[in-house]
């Protein structure tokens, strides 16, 4: 029993230093979470319940907080504190996405037992692009200090840009879907829950494809604003930085799924909503 222990605290040091096997332990849960989402839950194309979403919805956010208590336990109050804090963060500002979603599915038409799919694979997306955000971010800021007022000047702009811009979308003016539709053939015929199907011999990509290459490129709109900002909150200085912001990234994201499908399974009561 005390040999185990020993081999497990040489493996996962819980002297408040991070180290690649926390990095790689939670990646493998993330990982396990995500399969088990994907081949158990939801193996098949289904809409979801207002109280399955709810479920979902709440079982994620127990999570975030059960992790967030191990943290408080590894690396201390005030790194706990900073892991809710921007966890909290994230999942605000992801409310944005949950309605852009909403849009984007409206605008091509993507029936509700098809979105699950779309969003499992744009929020794998989104993680694997929130740990490059955080990996070149925390460069750049521990090599030029002036990128914090640049990340700050930025977020005053998109912020006055939401206030007072036009917040009308048009998918179809999406960079990606021009260069898409240029370089590769897509489908008009209905392909159920698949990103690309062969016909006549021929790999064509479907109008679910499309969808995926929206969503994707509006998650990095929406992580140029959110990374910095979580960026504000967390002790540059202190080791678990990197860890805390891309985790707390995480849990939020993780989330956004079943809160998109709460809230529209209740888009109704939002009466005046001006998509």
């Amino acid at each position: 029993m005390q040999a185990s222990l020993s081999d497990f605290t040489a493996l996962f040091p819980l002297d408040g230093s991070i180290q690649i096997t926390h990095w790689l332990a939670f990646a493998a849960m993330v990982a396990v979470l995500l399969a088990l989402d994907l081949t158990v839950f939801h193996k098949h194309a289904q809409e979801s319940t207002l109280s399955e979403s709810a479920f979902w919805t709440c079982f994620w956010s127990l999570l975030a907080l059960s992790f967030n208590g191990v943290i408080w336990w590894w690396l201390g109050s005030q790194a706990a504190i900073e892991f809710l804090t921007g966890y909290l963060v994230e999942w605000s500002l992801s409310m944005d996405n949950v309605f852009v979603f909403a849009v984007v599915f409206g605008y091509f038409r993507v029936p509700l037992k098809y979105q699950y799919r779309v969003l499992f694979w744009g929020i794998l997306g989104a993680v694997l692009m929130r740990l490059t955000f955080v990996l070149v971010g925390t460069e750049l800021i521990s090599r030029f200090v002036w990128i914090l007022w640049l990340f700050g000047a930025f977020l005053v702009y998109t912020g006055f840009k939401l206030a007072f811009g036009n917040s009308e979308m048009h998918p179809e003016n999406n960079i990606l879907i021009k260069f898409v539709r240029k370089f590769i053939p897509i489908t008009n015929q209905p392909a159920g829950d698949r990103f690309f199907i062969r016909e006549n011999g021929k790999i064509l990509a479907t109008p679910l494809f499309l969808v995926l290459l929206v969503v994707e490129s509006t998650d990095v709109l929406f992580a140029v604003d959110s990374v910095p900002a979580i960026f504000g909150v967390v002790d540059q200085q202190a080791e678990y930085f990197q860890f805390v912001v891309f985790t707390s990234n995480v849990f939020a994201i993780l989330g956004l799924r079943a809160l998109y499908f709460l809230l529209a399974g209740v888009m109704d009561l939002f009466r005046f909503l001006n998509y």
